[in-house]
């Protein structure tokens, strides 16, 4: 009798530890980790020469001596060197009319080549993938991407398969928060997200000069990334998720118009890069900040943020019109690790976080060796850090990354163990950082500064490349 009259009693508090030992379970499977990646390297043969850079641009018969001018001004300034990629449809002269297949065949070069590395490196078997998530922006086609990859490695039937378009430069986090609320909800699951941007049917031909920029900042690239809340694989990560945050400003005109597909006035399809786009980023990245800081950084810092905020606003500060009180988010984060947007983003995320030279090299260096990939460009930022031995076990990493929309998304990452994987840098990353990353188009084209009459301008006969 008494034996039941105790487990009567001892039963809810039996239930109560049950409840607790149910919810830390959970929580212990809710984790997202990050297996591997691996950043797509286009073959040589696609790799864009000073001298094939300009011939491509006089191909485009819609474009004259200002024009010229124009692009030898944004070329110079744009950090990009001489090694990064472009579609091979450029290479074959189509770039005014390429066709359906080469959107596909650019996407399917970089999906083999990636994920069959990804999936024998981690001896991982396709059929052990449980979700998939393809972001590519501007490439529509139907069978999805998402269902080419499950066709060629012949995935399973009951696979979770999410395929985003339109997304922008932002994509990857995107693509990071649908896996994310995935494993909130599911146990051992193994995730593949694929991210990249098709440029074959996205070559501008015009003559706008906001829409031709594109074409001196976009390159072919692209990441496969595996993913998993398996506590059996915890050991083998290399890092994990710990925040997320997305903000999105398209209810704004401005930021929604700063930058969009859209046709000129002749009907030739392109990226439009708005003069406000600068302005829309700056906004986005501060609400951006506003939501993530309180997540990541140290009390105290926050604290004295505040405290000089305040004294500021009530006249109390002894610098009187000093400069603007700014918030140190290296208190709380060790690595920075941002979208390689042009010259301009980095330098005003730069600024506007205060970073050292030391914190952009980076995503200078990924700029200036692979240019602008679009959603896969924070990867190959990622990928030098790794390259150059700098993430440690502990550490905390923060991505930031700017998309059509205009949006900001960022998220905080912590280094699970050292990590020195060379990646797509491996057999480059000793050159790195150079001694100049001056690009030598100036050089090859200053002499269309000798030039002032557009209407008798021609181009000299022997330029082209046989």
């Amino acid at each position: 009798m008494d034996l039941i009259s105790s487990l009567f009693y001892d039963l809810p508090l039996l239930y109560i530890l049950y409840l607790i030992w149910k919810i830390i379970d959970r929580k212990r499977h809710q984790n997202c980790y990050i297996l591997d990646y691996e950043c797509h390297k286009p073959t040589d043969d696609r790799m864009l020469s000073t001298k094939f850079s300009g011939e491509i641009i006089m191909r485009n018969k819609n474009l004259g001596l200002n024009e010229y001018k124009f692009l030898l001004k944004a070329a110079v300034s744009s950090g990009i060197g001489e090694q990064t990629y472009a579609p091979r449809m450029v290479f074959h002269g189509r770039e005014a009319c390429p066709t359906y297949e080469d959107g596909i065949l650019e996407m399917e070069e970089f999906f083999h080549d990636s994920i069959d590395k990804l999936f024998k490196r981690n001896k991982i078997s396709p059929c052990e993938i449980d979700v998939l998530v393809v972001n590519i922006s501007m490439l529509a086609t139907m069978p999805s991407m998402a269902a080419r990859i499950i066709n060629y490695y012949k995935l399973r039937e009951d696979i979770k398969v999410y395929n985003l378009t339109g997304m922008g430069c932002s994509a990857s986090l995107i693509s990071l928060n649908i896996i994310e609320n995935i494993f909130k909800n599911e146990k051992n699951k193994v995730a593949l997200v694929v991210t990249s941007e098709s440029l074959s049917p996205n070559w501008y031909s015009g003559s706008d000069r906001s829409m031709i920029l594109s074409n001196c900042l976009f390159r072919s690239g692209g990441c496969a990334i595996l993913l998993t809340n398996k506590l059996s694989l915890k050991n083998k990560a290399m890092f994990k998720l710990k925040q997320l945050v997305r903000v999105h400003h398209g209810a704004k005109d401005e930021a929604y118009d700063s930058c969009a597909q859209r046709e000129d006035n002749q009907g030739n399809t392109g990226f439009h890069l708005d003069k406000k786009l600068p302005k829309a980023a700056s906004r986005a990245l501060v609400d951006n900040l506003k939501q993530i800081a309180p997540l990541i950084l140290p009390i105290r810092e926050l604290l004295r943020y505040s405290i000089t905020i305040f004294m500021k606003k009530m006249n109390w500060s002894t610098t009187k019109g000093g400069p603007k009180p700014m918030i140190n988010f290296k208190t709380g984060v060790d690595h920075i690790c941002l979208h390689t947007g042009g010259k301009a983003v980095i330098d005003g995320v730069g600024a506007n976080l205060n970073l050292s030279e030391h914190d952009l090299e980076p995503a200078r260096m990924t700029l200036h060796r692979f240019g602008n990939t679009s959603a896969s460009s924070l990867w190959y930022v990622l990928g030098y850090m790794e390259a150059k031995k700098r993430l440690k076990k502990g550490d905390t990493m923060l991505m930031i990354s700017f998309g059509a929309g205009f949006k900001c998304n960022s998220c905080l990452w912590e280094v699970l163990r050292d990590l020195d994987n060379g990646n797509v840098w491996k057999d480059c990353i000793d050159n790195y950082p150079p001694k100049s990353i001056v690009n030598p188009f100036m050089a090859q084209f200053g002499w269309l500064h000798d030039h002032e009459d557009p209407d008798t301008f021609t181009i000299p006969d022997d330029y082209f490349i046989s």
